[in-house]
């Protein structure tokens, strides 16, 4: 009789050791669980469908196209697939011959097709199309904020390109073809020469065509301050209010 409890504590012993272990794996699988990572995903990139000031440049470039006239040097934009301009009356306003160079290189003479010189807007018909004629597109509107890209000739240097921001709407500028309404004032830089040009938006769309600047200091020279007429405007008519003077470019 003594010797059984022992054996029964023996065995007990032993039973207890064993059910140790199995809680013990036990917990070490749940604790395993709760405690492994979760697998990380990789950061995607945040889509983007604009274009960058190089991209437009490089869309839009082949529809812009140097105006010369007698003694005077513009820019056009190339509206239709008839080869339409569209550019600033005042570039042209008087001249007895108007040239155009197209982004080829080909050279043409042009006519007056239309003009509104209470708008500032100007279509020019060409006598020669290039081989491959890229029209731009227009349309779009500009929000205050909203970046913009001018392509133009400023002081006959052709095909240049800016990049600024729109700096207000429904502006006015005072210039000796008569006040001009209604404007989008922004701040890429453009100079004499610019005049007529596309002010695109951040898709590479026409929103405005280039018509003067802000000079406070006489001197014809771009202070921050420029001006275009509303696309739609430019085509179809319209008016606004605002204020700012300068010269048309």
């Amino acid at each position: 009789m003594a010797g059984v409890p022992g054996r029964l504590l023996i065995g007990g012993g032993v039973s207890a050791v064993a059910l140790v272990v199995v809680l013990a794996f036990l917990l070490g699988r749940t604790t395993s669980t709760q405690s492994a990572p979760s697998p990380s995903r990789s950061p995607t990139p945040t889509a983007t469908t604009s274009p960058t000031v190089s991209e437009i440049f490089q869309r839009v470039g082949p529809s812009v196209v140097v105006i010369r006239t007698d003694d005077a040097i513009g820019t056009g934009v190339i509206a239709a697939d008839n080869g339409t301009i569209v550019t600033a009356n005042h570039v042209i306003d008087g001249a007895k011959t108007i040239n155009v160079t197209f982004s080829d290189g080909t050279k043409a003479r042009a006519r007056v097709a239309s003009a509104d010189p209470g708008q500032d807007i100007a279509l020019l018909m060409p006598e020669s199309l290039p081989e491959i004629l890229v029209p731009a597109v227009l349309g779009g509107s500009g929000e205050v904020g909203a970046p913009v890209v001018a392509i133009g000739n400023p002081l006959g240097l052709t095909f240049s390109v800016s990049s600024g921001v729109v700096s207000g709407l429904n502006r006015a500028s005072k210039s000796d073809g008569g006040d001009l309404e209604g404007l989008i004032q922004f701040d890429a830089s453009v100079n004499p020469g610019s005049s007529g040009g596309p002010l695109l938006d951040a898709r590479g769309l026409v929103i405005g065509i280039v018509v003067s600047i802000a000079d406070p200091g006489k001197d014809e020279a771009f202070a921050g301050i420029a001006f275009a007429v509303p696309i739609g405007t430019a085509l179809s008519g319209g008016d606004g209010d605002g204020d700012g003077n300068g010269p048309q470019i």
